[in-house]
């Protein structure tokens, strides 16, 4: 108890307070531009906290996190563009709630869930740090394999109507996964002589590609056109969720907050994995999950819960092993070593104090989040009121602009742009484009770890049959991939039934 009372007094300084209302801030902004990540936003706040006092110098850089990784689902919700990876998943539902004028509900939805499942991995992480982190540190590369490998068994729930097309879009996002220098023997792949592809497709410029470049096609292609929808977006009122739909929900949150936290824990891992994992969970069990992707409110209850319970979970083990889950971490964890605090095993004795008051800026970075989103839904709905065209101008402004910053390259404009077309050809012929970034993000880890396993046995098989985690995770893939085709097979038996009754 003292420690915690000495906590409040490190933090509860006018100093403090500021940073992390600070950090919050920028990590809002930061996280729901497209390609201006959170993580660049803490590798600019990084320098800022050399001259600073431990205290608010962390609180800083945890507000940066903790606002970036909330602010990507603005972007997401409001235009149908992930700020960050994170709120892919969010786009499925949380732009179709816009389209039907609930761009609000939906925002103060996505921060009040996503608030929840931050407190909810703090207070997993304060009781549980030590557990969680001998648990996830026990993965190695089969069981990592076999978790990436159950997470894209998602493919099959995001597939909408035909589990083929799915299929087909996983498949395209491992193939632009896999453009680019092989990160374990060096060599080039898919790069038919050029030098620009020997980069590869950053994941940011295909995910900005494929949401960004159809709604600025569409915008313009529409141009002059009188569009009911965008009539009633347009007259979206400033409204928040009410408590008795929150707390009809919140199982599903509980849920999704916990298997956000169990993921973050696990390096290399993250938000984009758990908030996939989420969103496939909330489908499944749901009581209307044809639902789903048409502006269902689980489909943004779902991944801003697990995506933001990452955070807690991440820092795990971080503090209690020195090891850092994501880019961001790691940028945390260099900070925490400019100003003296070494995390490991014998962070609880020499710093008891600091990371106490880690726990309070915690809860203060998502205090500040939850009062700036609230106060700012009244100011990013009317981006809903610009003329469409023109918001696809800006848009595009800032996505080439985000695309460019990533890398410096000019190159990446042009992916963007090549990436966006097929995209917009593929959402033509009904095919989902969601698989794409799941293979992409997946892809990566899928492929290392299998390979790492593969080196480790000798190229034997049986490191994947040995371990009872894999054997569980090899079971729960098959079993989703199992469900999702006996429903497809029951779907197309029903319409096949309903078109005989018709032509009788």
């Amino acid at each position: 108890m003292d420690l915690f009372l000495d906590a409040l007094s490190l933090v509860l300084t006018p100093a403090a307070i500021a940073s992390i209302g600070l950090g919050a801030l920028v990590g809002l902004i930061f996280g729901s531009i497209p390609g201006l990540t959170f993580t660049v936003a803490l590798a600019l706040a990084l320098p800022i906290t050399f001259g600073m006092d431990p205290v608010p110098a962390i609180g800083l850089l945890l507000g940066t996190y903790i606002g970036g990784m909330t602010g990507g689902s603005v972007s997401a919700i409001l235009l149908g563009i992930p700020g960050t990876p994170s709120a892919a998943a969010t786009v499925l539902d949380g732009h179709q709630m816009t389209k039907q004028g609930q761009a609000s509900i939906a925002l103060g939805t996505a921060v009040i869930v996503s608030v929840f499942g931050g407190l909810f991995s703090l207070l997993v992480m304060i009781v549980s740090v030590d557990l969680v982190s001998r648990l996830a540190i026990g993965f190695g590369p089969a069981e990592l394999f076999a978790l990436v490998l159950f997470g894209m068994s998602t493919i099959c729930g995001l597939c909408g109507d035909s589990l083929v097309k799915g299929l087909i879009s996983g498949v395209l996002g491992l193939m632009i996964m896999t453009v680019g220098i092989d990160a374990i023997d060096g060599v080039p792949r898919m790069t038919f002589g050029s030098i620009n592809l020997l980069q590869g497709v950053n994941l940011l410029v295909a995910m900005i590609g494929l949401f960004a470049v159809p709604f600025v096609i569409e915008a313009f292609a529409r141009k002059g056109e009188t569009d009911p929808q965008a009539q009633r977006v347009a007259k979206v009122r400033a409204e928040l969720p009410s408590l008795k739909l929150l707390f009809g929900k919140i199982s599903l949150i509980l849920r999704c907050s916990a298997l956000g936290t169990g993921i973050g824990a696990i390096p290399g891992t993250g938000g984009a994995i758990a908030s996939f994992l989420a969103y496939d969970h909330a489908k499944r069990f749901s009581k209307k999950p044809q639902s789903f992707g048409k502006g269902n409110m689980e489909g943004v209850i779902a991944p801003e819960a697990a995506n933001n319970a990452v955070t807690g979970g991440t820092l795990i083990p971080l503090l209690s092993l020195g090891i850092p889950g994501d880019p961001a971490t790691a940028i945390v964890l260099a900070g925490l070593m400019i100003h003296g605090i070494q995390p490991g095993p014998a962070l609880f004795m020499n710093n008891a104090g600091e990371v106490y008051g880690m726990y309070v800026a915690v809860a203060l970075a998502y205090v500040w989040v939850l009062a700036l989103q609230l106060m700012g839904i009244r100011i990013f709905v009317h981006v809903l009121k610009i003329p469409r065209e023109m918001l696809a101008v800006a848009v595009l402004v800032l996505c080439a602009i985000g695309a460019y910053s990533i890398r410096n390259s000019a190159f990446d404009i042009y992916a963007m742009g090549a990436i966006g077309l097929l995209a917009y050809v593929l959402v033509a012929v009904r095919v989902p484009i969601t698989p794409i970034i799941l293979g992409m993000v997946l892809g990566p880890t899928l492929e290392n770890e299998f390979r790492t396993a593969m080196m480790l046995s000798g190229g034997s098989l049986d490191i994947f049959l040995t371990s009872p985690t894999v054997l569980v995770f090899f079971a729960l893939a098959a079993g989703v991939i199992g469900l999702q085709v006996v429903a497809e097979l029951k779907l197309r038996k029903k319409i096949k039934e309903k078109i005989e009754i018709t032509d009788a």
